[in-house]
């Protein structure tokens, strides 16, 4: 993640904000400038830009934007769009299908936690020339949906994701809920954004297995063959637990399952890492090496897009040591509790590779969106 200033005061403000803590200007997300962008209101939704950016680029850049409509109405985003956008969403909130009925207090809170927790996933989409597609419908082979649902009278709602639509268990916002099924699941990290990314790696092997065939052999070579029954692995994960020595090949317990949530986890651990490293890099951390017990850690480059991965696993492998010894000096869990294997590695090595080459971008134009319901 970038870091951003706010234009009016040039005070530090954070990708989530809609108004600045220091000055209390609007601030919002353009999603065709990945940037935030500070804004006066002219008349009612409509806002004008008062970024230095829009001044540099008066040609290509709208001066006149609208708030999402789901900001306007339920305080739930804070990315806008140009005025004259015909849609009322923005391309966040296009994505969303269905929400929680929002009659009930809690679930409008969990609602807009769900909202910033898939806007920051879709940022880092934006960044790696991935940024997914409405789903038009049941027959579009590359567009996305989310149904983030709730359970009804007892019925469960179990996350994941079925050809092109990923469902959400709304619950998962709140935190006892997700705290307690983590320990439950005897598992050492689980967030929203965890989910986000975990998910998208589904929709994003389909695309690449659509898209470009021919790395599918690689894919088996590293992951295993998909084609094996998921349901009887997945049975057989529950029952028997995973295999002894797993951290050897695999990047967490639930990687063993079936190849596709080892990709799945691997994929979803990949955009942590490069995520957390980008923002390492904007903020200009840097760690001196002593050449014996702590290795050094600094930047040729923006990782995201980067060309030298061994390099970037070497920062990742010193930005997280430090990120666990300073959680350790605040009495908390460590914020990176895995263990990258060389097996891990490769198939970490794979998916950069195939991400330059821009094997898991739709081809998809853009197209009619459905809206909330």
């Amino acid at each position: 993640m970038k870091y951003f200033t706010c234009a009016n005061c040039d005070h530090q403000i954070f990708f989530e904000h809609s108004e600045c803590e220091h000055c209390h200007a609007l601030l919002g997300y353009v999603s065709s400038l990945r940037n935030m962008l500070c804004f006066k209101p002219i008349e009612s939704h409509l806002w004008q830009a008062i970024s230095p950016q829009c001044s540099l680029a008066l040609d290509v850049t709208p001066q006149l934007y609208k708030p999402c409509y789901n900001h306007t109405h339920f305080d739930a985003c804070n990315w806008v769009l140009a005025a004259d956008d015909p849609e009322d969403y923005c391309e966040s909130c296009q994505l969303t299908h269905t929400i929680p009925q929002l009659d009930i207090e809690e679930n409008l809170i969990y609602w807009r936690r769900i909202e910033k927790a898939k806007r920051r996933f879709l940022y880092l989409a934006q960044r790696m020339n991935m940024m997914p597609l409405p789903k038009r419908d049941a027959q579009d082979r590359f567009g996305l949906r989310y149904d983030f649902l709730m359970p009804i009278d007892g019925k469960p709602v179990m996350t994941g994701h079925t050809k092109g639509i990923i469902t959400l268990n709304a619950s998962e916002a709140d935190v006892v809920y997700r705290e307690t099924t983590r320990v439950k699941m005897g598992e050492n990290y689980r967030t929203l954004l965890g989910h986000f990314r975990h998910e998208s790696g589904h929709h994003y092997f389909d695309i690449m297995s659509q898209l470009h065939p021919e790395l599918l052999d690689e894919f088996r070579a590293y992951f295993g063959d998909e084609r094996q029954d998921y349901g009887m692995a997945l049975k057989k994960h529950y029952e028997e637990g995973p295999p002894d020595h797993w951290q050897d090949s695999f990047i967490s317990s639930y990687a063993t399952t079936h190849p596709w949530e080892d990709w799945a986890e691997t994929w979803s651990h990949y955009l942590h890492m490069m995520d957390t490293l980008e923002t390492a890099y904007y903020a200009g951390l840097r760690v001196e090496g002593n050449g014996t017990t702590l290795n050094s850690m600094d930047f040729k480059e923006c990782p995201i897009g980067g060309s030298d991965f061994e390099h970037i696993l070497e920062n990742w492998q010193t930005l997280t040591f430090n990120l666990n010894a300073l959680n350790r000096s605040m009495g908390l869990e460590d914020a990176y509790p895995f263990k990258l294997s060389e097996k891990v590695k490769d198939k970490l090595r794979f998916i950069h590779r195939h991400v330059l080459e821009k094997a898991f971008a739709s081809q998809t134009k853009p197209h009619k969106v459905l809206s909330n319901v």
